[in-house]
């Protein structure tokens, strides 16, 4: 019988270095859900009013405590935690679909097309008033992300291999290129009041998050989450090529479909409540797929728990950091995503 050598040298320094693999995907989701949880508990604590646990568990609070959580705290945190597991969801489900690493809301130019016709309501429309304006911005954000999104698989759906992954990085800059001049022209030709409306809107913010849009977040947003887990199993199998999926009994164009409008309808509705929140979708999958493995069944709750948290995380310091103004919640997620894509170009120029 042959005995095993131990290991030596470097080979005991990787094996030492391996992560180990969670146990079962129930312990992953339970995990994540409790870190979201406490997430949500402190932040619901934190701001320039601060709130005992007491209150949030229960006593009656002061007039004025009672306004802070109910008015204006409850609904940003719901508001937050819907569009961080909706954006995260949304590029894993984007990523499998394009069977793209790279592929999110943002970098393919979804975000930028939904965000472009926010600003064309609220520049050429005069963003109508009362519930018309409310729900018109939210019917301009769907719109807008899904034309792009159609546009942008169109165009991958006639490449191959490592060429559809250059025409749809290319067709992603250019409708990014596209949206960011034509909202250019739309700042120079925008009043005081929209210009500012506009500005604090592209770089992403949670500011404005009332009853009124955050019921527009519980109404279109939990349909759209649910509409890509029920995709997981059919994104599985697409990563094994469209003809073995199609062996397999998938209907690859059906399953397209519905990723598209779900996504669409998912990110037109937070572009247009929240702004342009970037690499979100990005930074939230691919560490996640790193940790999990690719399988979208498990990824696609994991990835939305964990935008949810990273999002009420960089909303709560938003909010904190430079009391009593507020930072775009925007620029916190763009300053982490832009250092995680110098570290992979660094780690992937190591190996090689």
């Amino acid at each position: 019988m042959s005995r095993t050598l131990p290991l030596a040298g470097p080979w005991r320094r990787r094996e030492k270095g391996r992560r180990k693999q969670p146990r079962s995907p129930g312990q992953v989701l339970a995990l994540l859900g409790l870190a979201v949880l406490v997430a949500l508990l402190v932040a619901a604590m934190s701001g320039s009013v601060g709130l005992s646990p007491r209150v949030l568990l229960g006593e009656w609070p002061s007039p004025l405590a009672w306004q802070v959580w109910w008015q204006l705290r409850l609904p940003r945190l719901l508001l937050a935690a819907l569009v961080g597991a909706m954006l995260a969801g949304s590029g894993a489900a984007m990523q499998g679909l394009f069977r793209n690493p790279l592929a999110d809301p943002t970098l393919l130019g979804l975000a930028s097309g939904a965000g472009l016709a926010v600003a064309l309501w609220i520049v050429l429309l005069g963003g109508a008033g009362g519930s018309l304006g409310l729900y018109g911005q939210f019917l301009a954000g769907f719109l807008g992300a899904l034309g792009v999104c159609v546009l942008v698989f169109a165009l991958g759906q006639r490449q191959h291999g490592q060429e559809a992954l250059f025409t749809l990085l290319l067709a992603g800059l250019a409708i990014n290129t596209l949206a960011g001049a034509m909202g250019g022209v739309m700042a120079f030709i925008a009043s005081d009041e929209q210009l500012r409306q506009l500005s604090l809107w592209g770089m992403g913010s949670l500011s404005h998050a009332l009853w009124s849009a955050t019921l527009g977040a519980l109404i279109g947003i939990p349909p759209a989450l649910w509409w890509l887990l029920r995709c997981a199993r059919g994104l599985d199998l697409l990563q094994l090529g469209e003809l073995t999926a199609h062996g397999a009994g998938l209907d690859a164009p059906r399953l397209k479909r519905h990723v598209v409008m779900a996504t669409a309808l998912g990110v037109g509705l937070c572009v247009a409540l929240a702004g342009i929140i970037g690499f979100l979708g990005l930074l939230v999958p691919h560490c996640l797929r790193l940790w999990l493995g690719p399988g979208h069944r498990l990824l696609l709750p994991a990835s939305m728990l964990g935008g949810a948290l990273l999002l009420i995380v960089a909303d709560t310091l938003a909010r904190t950091l430079a009391s009593p103004a507020e930072v775009p919640v925007g620029l916190l997620t763009s300053l982490l995503g832009g250092p995680y894509f110098l570290w992979l170009l660094l780690k992937r120029r190591a190996r090689c």
